[in-house]
Parts: C-alpha cells; sequence; structure tokens
C-alpha cells in the first residue's frame, strides 16, 4: 500500500506540478492584481485630453466588476503629471521602480513618451499603445519595448496631400506646425503625399511653440497674408481650438485640415465655435455613435451603455472617451491572451502577435501587429465637419 500510494502521488505530482509551472508572474501581476501604470495631462494646458485616462480607468471598473481577467483585478494607477514634461519623466521613473508596476499604457503626448523611451527599453518595461502618433513607436529595431497604437503623423499627413492633389490641385497651402520633431514628421507626411510639387504648392510653412500661445494670431495673420486657400491647422488640443477660432475671426476661410487628435467636439470644436469649424476636414478610424442611425449598431450600444453606467457625467460628444475605450480593450485582450504567464517579455509578445475586430472600429479597419509592426491601427478614412457633426466621406485608406 506504501509502494502503490507513493506512485499516486508521483502520477499526481506530474499532473499538478506543470500546471503551477505555467504561472509566471513579472513586477505587478500576482494570482490577485495586475498592477499597470499610466502619465495623464489632467490639469495644464494639455487637460483636455485626460478624458482619456478617465474613460480607460472607467474601462477597467467594468473589467473588474465583471471578475477581473482569470481572476486578477486591474490595479490602474495614473497620475497626473500637469501638462509638465519634467514630471512625466520623473513619474515614469517612479510608477517603473517604486510602484513596481507590470508596464506603461497609453501614456500622453510626442515629447513626453520620447523623453522616456529610452529608458523603458533600456528597463525591458513595455510602453503599450502610447498616446502619440510619433514614428519611433513603430520601431521595434530600436525600441522593442514600446509600441504606438493608431496611424502615424506621417501617414496622416500624406493622406491630406493626396486629397489635396486630387481635389485642389492648384491650391496654395499655408502650414502651421510645431517647432519641435513630433512637428517635423507632419511636414514630411506633407511633403511625401505632395511629392513633386510640394515646393510648388506650400506657400507658406510657420513653426509654433505649444509654451507660446499668445504668438499664433500673429502667425495665423502671416499665414494668411500669404494668399494661401488650404490651411493645414496641425495643432493639437486648445491650439487648434485658438487656431480655428482666430482664422475665422480673422475672415480667412480656407479649406482647413486638422489633425485626428483635435477632432473632439465637446472638447475643441464647441469652444471654437461650431459655425467656425464648418467644412473643416480631419480623419477617424471609429465608428459615430452621435447620429439616431448609428445608435442601432450593437457595438455603439454597448459603448453608450458602458457611458451611462461608468462615466455619466461625461461628455458624449468628447471623441476622447472612445479613444481610451479602444486603448483599454486592446490591452485587455493582449492579458487574456498572456495567460498566466504575465512577464513583461511575455506582454510584448502578445502585444506583437494581435489580429483584434473592435466593435467601435470601423468596418475595414482591425488592429494587427507582428514582431515587425508595431503600429496597431493603419488605416483611417476623412471627415468633414457639418457645423453640428462629423460626416464621413470617400474610402478608408492607410498602409
Amino acid at each position: 500500500m506504501r509502494i502503490a500510494s507513493a506512485a499516486a502521488l508521483i502520477v499526481c505530482a506530474l499532473f499538478v506540478a506543470p500546471s503551477h509551472a505555467q504561472k509566471r508572474y513579472g513586477p505587478g501581476a500576482t494570482d490577485a492584481e495586475i498592477k499597470i501604470g499610466n502619465i495623464m495631462p489632467y490639469t495644464g494646458g494639455f487637460s483636455e485630453y485626460g478624458a482619456i485616462g478617465r474613460a480607460e480607468s472607467a474601462y477597467f471598473r467594468m473589467i473588474n466588476d465583471r471578475g477581473g481577467i482569470n481572476g486578477r483585478k486591474i490595479n490602474f494607477v495614473s497620475v497626473d503629471y500637469g501638462s509638465d514634461i519634467t514630471k512625466f519623466v520623473a513619474f515614469a521613473h517612479d510608477l517603473v521602480e517604486r510602484e513596481g508596476v507590470l508596464l506603461l499604457v497609453s501614456t500622453w503626448g510626442a515629447p513626453t513618451n520620447a523623453a522616456i523611451r529610452a529608458y523603458m527599453n533600456e528597463k525591458e518595461v513595455p510602453q503599450l499603445f502610447v498616446a502619440d502618433t510619433d514614428s519611433a513607436n513603430d520601431d521595434p529595431t530600436h525600441y522593442p519595448w514600446t509600441m504606438g497604437f493608431q496611424v502615424s503623423k506621417r501617414v496622416e499627413a500624406s493622406v491630406y496631400a493626396k486629397y489635396i492633389l486630387q481635389n485642389k490641385p492648384g491650391a496654395k497651402i499655408a502650414v502651421l506646425y510645431s517647432a519641435d520633431p513630433s512637428g517635423e514628421q507632419w511636414l514630411l507626411g506633407l511633403r511625401e503625399g505632395l511629392g513633386e510639387r510640394a515646393s510648388t504648392l506650400i506657400v507658406k510653412a510657420l513653426p509654433f511653440e505649444y509654451a507660446r500661445p499668445g504668438a499664433l494670431e500673429s502667425q495665423i495673420a502671416e499665414l494668411k497674408d500669404s494668399g494661401a486657400d488650404v490651411f493645414m491647422n496641425l495643432t493639437i488640443g486648445r491650439f487648434a481650438t485658438q487656431a480655428i477660432r482666430t482664422a475665422y475671426d480673422t475672415d480667412w476661410h480656407p479649406l482647413q485640415f486638422i489633425p485626428n487628435a483635435s477632432l473632439s467636439n465637446a472638447a475643441f470644436l464647441d469652444p471654437a465655435a461650431v459655425a467656425k469649424a464648418a467644412g473643416i476636414i480631419s480623419n477617424a478610424r471609429s465608428k459615430g455613435w452621435l447620429s439616431s442611425q448609428s445608435q442601432h449598431d450593437p457595438a455603439v450600444q454597448e459603448f453608450l451603455e458602458w457611458m451611462r453606467r461608468y462615466l455619466p457625467d461625461t461628455n458624449i460628444r468628447d471623441a476622447n472617451n472612445v479613444y481610451g475605450y479602444e486603448v483599454a480593450q486592446t490591452l485587455i485582450e493582449v492579458f487574456k491572451n498572456c495567460g498566466d504567464d504575465l512577464t513583461r517579455a511575455n506582454v510584448m509578445k502578445q502585444a506583437a502577435h494581435l489580429d483584434l475586430a473592435l466593435g467601435m472600429l470601423r468596418p475595414g479597419i482591425r488592429i494587427t501587429t507582428s514582431p515587425t509592426d508595431y503600429r496597431p491601427i493603419k488605416q483611417l478614412y476623412l471627415v468633414r465637419f457639418d457645423g453640428k457633426e462629423w460626416q464621413r466621406f470617400g474610402e478608408i485608406v492607410g498602409n
């Protein structure tokens, strides 16, 4: 009987031991929770984008209410850097070294993410789905621990350029772009899209500084005086609002383009006065959710119900809510694919093997990644503001 019992124990051990061995944890992950970090501008000059972090937090609350991921609750540590880049760097170090998070997700801004990119890769901590469209976020050769989320600035600007060539070939283009590497990418994409005609079609290009919003009025006056009939308003946030309002108030009414980051009705167009924004072109990737027709879509109904329950005091017209919703959904998919191997290396591995259809993405747009492709969303479609809502036109484009 002793021999039989010992044999039985050995057999049981053979079956039980592998299941325990399969559980592997990195910093911030346990049987009970997955701790993740986030840095957002909840206050300061870019505070409107804090809605993204609030939406992500709300989505993770919903996941936790449903039992978490394989019984593990999401511990979302989101901090406010007050739109101050020096605080951003300090917070990134604190989240990694003191809080011991498994990863950072959806950290906001181009210069801010650039400031911590080398650190995150040196420490081999995932910097996932950054809220920034810099091309460096799709560079797994040099930054294997950093991954973007949406279409890059260069692609976005080149799509605008191609639209101009097709629909306004005799255009005179004025460009307002930020005086930093991020702004240079906008300009590069525009020139790539215009090709050999760039030098003749672009009649004026002026860099601006977010630290000097008072200079925008004189710069827009200079752009208007160039005789341009197309305005590439490549500003984000409340600076886009100011540029839209200033151009209109100075009786300059060119065909105007703004980045996807500035298309939120509630955050940026309403403050500019929607009548002054009529006719502006931008781009989107998600389904509309405000029209009565779109609300028959089950995915839109699910989104609106989530908003009603988890963000009841948030403006439904703010597109930043959709962005946060989509990022959080994608991260949850990564965690599901990780199973019980919640190490940083496996998180990056699973993030680099996505093929995912999100309910709020327009049909034909999917989230796809590979070890050589760190740009999850690669398509977009153009939209035009009619003075009330954004209206889609044209086909899905991108690469």
